[in-house]
């Protein structure tokens, strides 16, 4: 395949992504999936709950969507699932690498187990991935890597050095494969959002207004949007579009960037 080849989007492309059982990983797979996209997903939750996902996932889109229960702290499971992408679907065209974990401690009380977990799957694991999908991308002459970072690739906040030290070292790695692989039809760049509205974050709420003694529209607004300018989440398929955008061939000369979708966060 071409790189010119590739240039109508992702219609019958492969996509593997990371995290993506819940969230902005699920809102990525579903927007790939509705523009003709296979999948592998991959990511934890109840068993009877991701297979309805990814059944879903067919049924809804008429594409073919496997699941893979990789391990992000394992880079021989990592492997695993870029083969079987390769091995049941044709390939690895698209690789989105979304799963993240977090802990929030001073530095000096941070337990090295949580700082350790933190840097193989926010970190480690993109490179496992990248390192596994690559030699199928370059012989095909195309392929797409998106890096979902986050704000605080860019800033940094306090009582978080164990993710932001990951984040940041996400842009840096997306920033140097991009200059390896530019002239062979391979573009790498990294979406940083701010806080977005996942069943995640609308699970904090309750305990933030006891602990807080604040409403749910203050923790809202003072705590968890105090960063962001807009006072507005970004919604998981915001950050969907923009990852499906980086995918297409209008963006094949978008490589290498660190891209915030913040509402002004970094703009401070």
């Amino acid at each position: 395949m071409t790189v010119q080849d590739g240039q109508a989007g992702v219609h019958g492309k492969v996509a593997v992504v990371t995290g993506s059982t819940s969230g902005i990983g699920l809102a990525i797979a579903r927007q790939f999936a509705a523009r003709g996209a296979n999948l592998v997903i991959n990511g934890l939750g109840d068993a009877a709950a991701i297979e309805a996902e990814r059944s879903a996932i067919e049924a809804d889109f008429g594409v073919r969507c496997l699941y893979s229960p990789a391990n992000m702290l394992s880079g021989a499971e990592i492997a695993e699932m870029v083969a079987l992408a390769e091995g049941s679907l044709g390939g690895c065209d698209i690789l989105v690498n979304n799963a993240g974990i977090q802990h929030v401690a001073p530095i000096d009380e941070f337990p090295d187990e949580k700082w350790q977990a933190i840097i193989a799957i926010n970190l480690l694991a993109v490179f496992h991935s990248i390192k596994a999908a690559l030699p199928g991308m370059k012989r095909r002459g195309w392929g797409r890597i998106v890096n979902i970072a986050s704000a605080h690739a860019l800033i940094a906040s306090p009582y978080k050095s164990a993710y932001v030290a990951a984040k940041h070292g996400v842009a840096g790695l997306t920033k140097t494969v991009a200059l390896e692989v530019a002239t062979q039809g391979v573009t790498v760049n990294a979406i940083c959002p701010g806080y977005v509205w996942t069943p995640l974050v609308e699970a904090q709420i309750p305990d933030t207004m006891a602990s807080r003694g604040l409403t749910r529209e203050q923790v809202i607004h003072d705590v968890l949007l105090e960063a962001q300018p807009t006072k507005e989440f970004v919604t998981v398929d915001q950050v969907a579009a923009l990852a499906l955008y980086l995918c297409s061939g209008e963006a094949a000369s978008i490589t290498g960037s660190i891209l915030p979708i913040d509402g002004g966060w970094t703009a401070h």
